[in-house]
């Protein structure tokens, strides 16, 4: 069928049918089942564990124990991964990380979940992930990227065999697949303790289950093709910014992944919202400052170039694969997240507005 699939209508089509099957799965479930790394930082900087962090641990677990289970199974190799097989900056890892965490406690969302929101209605949203792109693409091919290159070049990790946490620690994907699922287990009696709807659980789980069929669509169709086709997952900033500069700048543009990928999200978070009664219009407002938004979109706009991928596609997409660049990213998305998040509690309990 994907043989027949590829004769008729190419790779590149494809590939953005199936980028656009993964993200309508991955909107309608991140809209419903509220997945946001903001959220899960805020309420553990605040010291809680409840639902938030239920559900972004429910997510992130589903989406390793699904694509670790497909490795193990010899459904799927990502040992071609950019994430894997390419030279990897662990200072790009932090540095990014930190000001990408920074960011979107600043902007109130990551770049995935602006994208969710943006297709609900919210204007802050859409403006926010406007600015954020634009300085994604000025970060990769622009005047920012200099200083990009400059900072990535401080610590660099070979890829293969060095960039793979799960060979540096001599484990296997029998092994990551039983350890995500007792994470997966644990996040599920954390959620149900706080009492979570069941749907919003198995929403959560669907987000982690839409990243590991990324995996699966593109490694698949890599198999089939006669021409190169990288395997890849979901990710958001990379493809927002292709597929934005490609709309500018090209009368035509060039069929991928990502390019399926993005509006793909925008229509199923938009027709999942809409079904739920939850779309409606937000602007900027007195507790909404403009300008908060705005540096939250220029941090993560660089932070994610430099981290090499959003809260999404360095921390699940590249998380579920065992990167250690990518977990190292997530982590210190966390750090900076709820670092500033108690900076700005700190400010506004001292009566100094942040």
């Amino acid at each position: 069928m994907l043989e027949g699939l590829l004769d008729r209508f190419g790779d590149g089509a494809v590939l953005m049918m199936a980028g656009a099957l993964v993200g309508f799965i991955f909107g309608a479930a991140a809209q419903h089942s509220r997945f946001c790394l903001r959220a899960a930082t805020v309420e553990l900087s605040e010291g809680h564990s409840g639902s938030r962090l239920a559900i972004w641990l429910i997510a992130f677990s589903a989406a390793a124990l699904c694509v670790q289970a497909a490795i193990a199974s010899g459904v799927l190799d990502v040992s071609e991964a950019r994430q894997l097989a390419a030279t990897g900056s662990l200072s790009g890892a932090v540095i990014g990380g930190l000001m990408f965490g920074a960011g979107m406690i600043l902007a109130r969302g990551c770049a995935s979940r602006l994208l969710v929101l943006s297709a609900t209605g919210n204007l802050r949203a859409i403006l926010t992930g406007l600015v954020l792109t634009l300085v994604a693409q000025a970060s990769l091919r622009g005047a920012l990227s200099p200083a990009r290159e400059a900072l990535s070049q401080l610590w660099l990790v070979p890829g293969g065999e060095a960039r793979n946490l799960l060979m540096q620690l001599g484990l296997n994907a029998r092994t990551a697949a039983l350890a995500a699922g007792v994470v997966l287990v644990f996040a599920v009696v954390l959620a149900r303790r706080s009492q979570l709807q069941v749907t919003r659980i198995l929403g959560a789980a669907t987000v982690g289950g839409a990243v590991a069929l990324g995996w699966v669509l593109t490694y698949m169709i890599a198999q089939t093709s006669f021409e190169v086709v990288p395997v890849s997952s979901v990710t958001f900033t990379g493809p927002s910014t292709d597929t934005l500069m490609g709309l500018v700048n090209a009368s035509e543009l060039p069929l991928s992944f990502g390019v399926g990928l993005v509006p793909g999200v925008f229509v199923g978070s938009g027709v999942m919202g809409l079904a739920a009664g939850e779309a409606r219009i937000e602007r900027f407002g007195p507790d909404t400052p403009m300008e908060r938004y705005l540096v939250g979109a220029v941090l993560m706009g660089f932070g994610s170039m430099l981290a090499g991928g959003c809260a999404v596609g360095a921390g699940m997409s590249g998380g579920s694969i065992f990167a250690i660049t990518a977990w190292v990213a997530v982590f210190c998305m966390w750090i900076g997240a709820m670092a500033t998040h108690r900076l700005m509690r700190a400010g506004h309990l001292a009566g100094r507005p942040i």
